[in-house]
């Protein structure tokens, strides 16, 4: 594979990148290898760009990173031209958005749509990948770049009876184009995440009632959105530069500075002003812009906690159903947090009531509604905010197989195995930026870096005249016992972010809880060290 020559893409369907999901990491792994003059193809399941933002479309889903964090930072152009309207963007804005970048930069024409993967094949003879869709469509890639996401396979609970029932189900993740009629109707929510803590505001008022059914009480907080006025918007376009610079070198890949300074350096009034800020602040400041120490003091994070607690007794009005809103079994950063607008309100209205299924667990779905131990219910409506089966879930089912047509699902069967979380040993040419172990944080940071790594990469093994690249397996194991060993995690091994949310799933870690920096500090060490981490080979024989 020359270093000026590209694949031609009617050679039998064969093209040099092949890119699995047209969410915010595919698209971008799109721009990046065809902008490293790779012959290229991207395989979108649904019928828009998108990913994520495609599929979420309930009432209210929007961003609770700042919406100009979360957008690309690889053009100037684009992000002076495109002006966000809030601090965090609702999804339809955020759906035209990613719209707009594919047609500025004519990356459409690569797209196909409604192209489910239902098996990847690496072939030994040819070193190449062969890729079906579920209608049958065949593509030939050398290198294979799964895009498919964190969020992006739900997850609905075993719970009898669901095929009985009679009336409309959503999961969050699956919400119909056509918006959903909640006047009037008589409607259930199962589950409390940051999903569904965004619906239930929002429909509160359409409905004849709403009952929530929460398993696990979460520290909720104001997300405090609002729009960006003129001022910011000139301000945001004036400092691009230093920006960029900030989200491509953050450890959070946010704008918020980090509080240098214990929490107990602060005397107690001192910090209770300090919670207020906190309280009043935009999104995950409340996790970023805290005391650095917040997450590893228990003493800080305690009192964190109470005062959060003494604002939801303060706003819910019954004291039985703020008691069920104060979560008792992890502190803050135990769990994802969740932001939200209007929630706590939400529970003072007389149409609106909370059950604890683990007090009043749901028995069956009935033909007409949800069965409990308390008695059944008549619902018009269910809601499944029910969550995903995080970082393997899709990419297990993918139908990958990779030497000796080993499934990637039957090696990760114990759990993961990746480097940098792009990588796994025994698959050549095959990539997954912005899945398991990749950081934490906002998202398209860090995934974005693990298509920057990609990219270089296979543009490596083109300029050395190489056909395969792999993960050496020494380096695979090293960064893989890294993450599931590393004690800088807060989050509970029940959280989704361990797959303890999936019953049968291995619970294992799933992020890289060494952060970031760490990402970037192993890439550095790669091309330093001309990718020595890495298997690059020759085919023996010319491809067919």
């Amino acid at each position: 594979m020359s270093e000026t020559t590209k694949t031609d893409p009617a050679d039998q369907g064969l093209v040099d990148v092949l890119v699995i999901g047209a969410g915010v990491t595919g698209i971008y792994q799109l721009y990046r290898a065809q902008e490293a003059g790779f012959s290229v193809k991207l395989l979108e399941a649904g019928s828009g760009v998108g990913g994520t933002w495609y599929w979420n479309r309930y009432p209210e889903a929007r961003f609770d990173s700042e919406s100009y964090t979360y957008g690309y930072l690889f053009s100037k152009e684009l992000w002076e031209e495109w002006e966000w309207s809030e601090r965090f963007a609702g999804q339809p804005e955020i759906e035209r958005y990613f719209n707009h970048v594919v047609d500025r930069f004519d990356l459409r024409r690569h797209i196909s749509f409604g192209a489910k993967v239902a098996s990847a094949v690496w072939d030994e003879t040819t070193g190449t990948w062969t890729v079906r869709t579920t209608a049958g469509t065949e593509v030939r890639a050398r290198f294979v770049v799964a895009a498919t996401g964190n969020l992006s396979v739900p997850f609905i609970p075993g719970i009898p009876g669901r095929e009985d029932f009679r009336g409309e189900q959503h999961h969050t993740s699956r919400w119909p184009k056509t918006p959903v009629d909640f006047t009037g109707k008589r409607v259930a929510q199962i589950g409390t995440g940051s999903s569904g803590v965004q619906i239930i505001s929002a429909i509160a008022d359409d409905v004849d009632r709403l009952t929530v059914f929460q398993k696990d009480a979460d520290w909720l907080t104001p997300l405090n959105n609002g729009p960006i006025t003129p001022a910011e918007q000139a301000e945001l376009k004036a400092n691009f530069e230093s920006i960029r610079e900030t989200l491509n070198t953050s450890p959070s890949g946010f704008l918020h500075q980090i509080v240098m300074r214990s929490g107990l350096e602060d005397s107690p009034e001192e910090r209770q002003a300090f919670y207020e800020e906190r309280w009043n602040g935009p999104g995950f400041t409340k996790l970023t812009e805290h005391y650095m120490d917040m997450l590893s003091n228990e003493t800080v994070n305690a009192e964190w906690c109470a005062f959060m607690a003494e604002k939801i007794r303060c706003i819910v009005k019954d004291p039985a159903t703020a008691d069920k809103l104060i979560p008792k079994a992890h502190g803050y950063g135990g769990r994802r947090p969740p932001f939200g607008t209007g929630y706590y309100e939400t529970y003072n209205k007389p149409n609106v009531s909370l059950v604890d299924i683990n007090e009043t667990p749901i028995s069956r779905i009935t033909e007409d509604g949800i069965e409990t131990p308390a008695g059944a219910e008549e619902f018009d409506i269910i809601i499944w905010a029910t969550g995903y089966d995080f970082g393997t879930g899709a990419l297990n089912r993918l139908g990958v197989r990779g030497r000796q047509g080993l499934p990637l699902k039957e090696y990760w069967s114990d759990g993961p195995r990746t480097y940098l979380g792009v990588a796994t040993a025994g698959f050549p040419n095959f990539f997954f930026p912005g899945g398991p172990h990749g950081a934490t944080g906002n998202n398209p940071r860090y995934a974005g870096d693990q298509v920057e790594i990609v990219t270089d990469a296979i543009v490596h093994a083109r300029a050395g005249g190489y056909d395969t690249v792999e993960v050496s397996e020494a380096a695979e194991t090293e960064w893989t016992d890294s993450m599931n060993n590393s004690k800088m995690s807060s989050f509970l091994e029940s959280s989704y972010f361990y797959g303890g949310n999936i019953p049968g799933k291995p619970v294992k870690q799933l992020l890289n809880p060494t952060g970031r920096w760490a990402l970037q500090e192993a890439i550095g060490a790669i091309k330093q060290n001309e990718y020595a981490t890495f298997v690059f080979a020759k085919a023996e024989a010319p491809h067919a």
